[in-house]
């Protein structure tokens, strides 16, 4: 029976068992990824040009795009990850791309469960405090507040960039895992410290990282739902609809992979074989979110289908004849105005 070590999206260890059921996961672990990576560049890609480039910078606006940034950059280590997960957990790329792909792939955890918790919140206060929020609910203080979600995950991920590195196996196969051969000597104090770092790390993981973002999205959504029913506008809240979509897909892709990861850390070598086999598939899942937004953009939100059709016919025909005289009058109607409005 063989067996590799790897870590293709959280930094622990992932045993490959050559059992039928393992090599079905696999295999379509792979090309749900590879699909994954087509339509989460070309999808979030969009959404930067739009939200970044054709739209009025809004608090909601600017916290999408750099969802959307999150996500696109995540996309652009997945290749990394798939060819990794080809070669059965071997690591061809070097001690450097180990420690930043698999940074980056955290950092886009915390960054889009934060802004998408952030989005509930301002949702929230425009709902209970419209006058308070019109005075005080600034494109700048957003994006101070962005800036600071950014550099909160940048501090969560500091472990992972100190423990991570390549290390060799008995054949001599490559691998970026977590080691701590160059912070203890003895192989007692070094299964004392990977226990414990990698306990603490799930469960920050899934504290900081899932339950309590979670929570915080189900306390607005009571408190706006409270609101909202005794005004009786519910149907016509379309930016809600859109928060509510991006939310729902966060928890159902992420939450079987942080219970898998949780479960995994609790139990550390004693791991059962199960338990072991679900990581990439759920893994693969909790990727697939970072291509499910612009999907929702574009179904749930209006201004946004709008604006990108119109951005890309406006485009095309740019390309093909240069005209002056292009109409202005509804790229100005189509302009993204303060979501707040519609609530």
């Amino acid at each position: 029976m063989e067996s590799n070590s790897s870590i293709p999206l959280n930094g622990s260890e992932v045993v490959f068992y050559e059992s039928t059921t393992s090599r079905v996961l696999w295999l379509l672990s792979v090309l749900v990824l590879s699909i994954t990576f087509v339509l989460g560049v070309l999808g979030n890609g969009l959404v930067i040009w739009v939200a970044g480039f054709r739209m009025a910078h809004t608090v909601t606006s600017i916290c999408y795009l750099n969802l959307a940034l999150g996500d696109f950059t995540f996309m652009a280590t997945l290749p990394l990850h798939i060819i990794s997960m080809v070669m059965r957990g071997k690591w061809i790329f070097g001690w450097f791309l180990c420690k930043v792909v698999h940074i980056i792939v955290h950092i886009n955890l915390f960054v889009s469960v934060f802004l998408i918790t952030l989005i509930a919140m301002d949702r929230c206060t425009c709902v209970l405090y419209p006058v308070w929020a019109q005075n005080h609910r600034t494109v700048g203080l957003a994006r101070k507040i962005i800036v600071g979600v950014w550099i909160l995950a940048l501090l969560l991920t500091l472990p992972h960039f100190l423990f991570l590195t390549t290390v060799r196996d008995a054949r001599g196969d490559e691998h970026c895992t977590i080691n701590f051969e160059s912070w203890v000597t003895t192989p007692e104090e070094q299964l004392k410290m990977s226990v414990t770092v990698s306990t603490a790390l799930g469960i920050i993981s899934f504290i900081i990282g899932f339950s309590m973002p979670m929570s915080f999205i189900a306390i607005c959504y009571g408190l706006m739902a409270a609101k909202i029913c005794r005004r009786g506008f519910l149907n016509s809240s379309r930016p809600l609809r859109v928060l509510t979509a991006v939310a729902a897909s966060f928890f159902v892709c992420w939450f079987p992979f942080q219970l898998i990861i949780l479960l995994g850390n609790v139990w550390n070598k004693e791991t059962p074989h199960s338990i072991q086999m679900m990581v990439d598939p759920t893994s693969t899942l909790a990727s697939f979110n970072s291509c499910l937004n612009p999907i929702l953009y574009v179904f749930l939100g209006q201004e946004f289908r709008e604006r990108l059709i119109h951005s890309l016919f406006a485009s095309l025909e740019r390309a093909l004849r240069e005209d002056s005289a292009l109409s202005n009058g509804k790229s100005k109607n189509l302009s993204f105005h303060a979501a707040d409005s519609e609530l």
